[in-house]
């Protein structure tokens, strides 16, 4: 092959190509594969399942919020990178429920959820 700009560009395409198809083969191999547990994980899973089985009201989960949580609000959405859903559930108090709205609605698919739920232990009272 002639070494001048259009064989260049060529072989740059073909490199291209072959790099992408490289990687799609490996994203493919990868796919069963489960996600690694972070040490972040771990803290939250056990700061919430301390959180449950304590005896003491929730909090807020926003921060700087002390008030007793009154809902539950989950959304189920798409997760960016194409790789399943991610549910985010979050324990609030009736004024930040209030300000809370579907905030992934760019990967609204068959399954996606947005649902807000009173807390158990909340009372018709509590919430009039």
């Amino acid at each position: 092959m002639a070494d001048n700009k259009k064989s260049r560009n060529k072989q740059a395409r073909d490199e291209e190509n072959r790099q992408r198809t490289w990687e799609v083969e490996q994203a493919r191999e990868r796919m069963d594969e489960t996600e690694p547990r972070g040490e972040q994980n771990e803290a939250d899973e056990f700061r919430y399942a301390r959180e449950e089985n304590s005896d003491s009201p929730p909090t807020c989960h926003r921060r700087g919020c002390d008030e007793p949580a009154k809902f539950v609000v989950l959304e189920r959405y798409q997760e960016e990178t194409g790789h399943g859903s991610v549910e985010a559930e979050a324990r609030l108090c009736q004024r930040h429920t209030a300000e809370e709205s579907p905030t992934n609605l760019d990967g609204v698919y068959a399954d996606y959820v947005f649902r807000v739920d009173p807390l158990p232990e909340t009372t018709d009272a509590d919430i009039a």
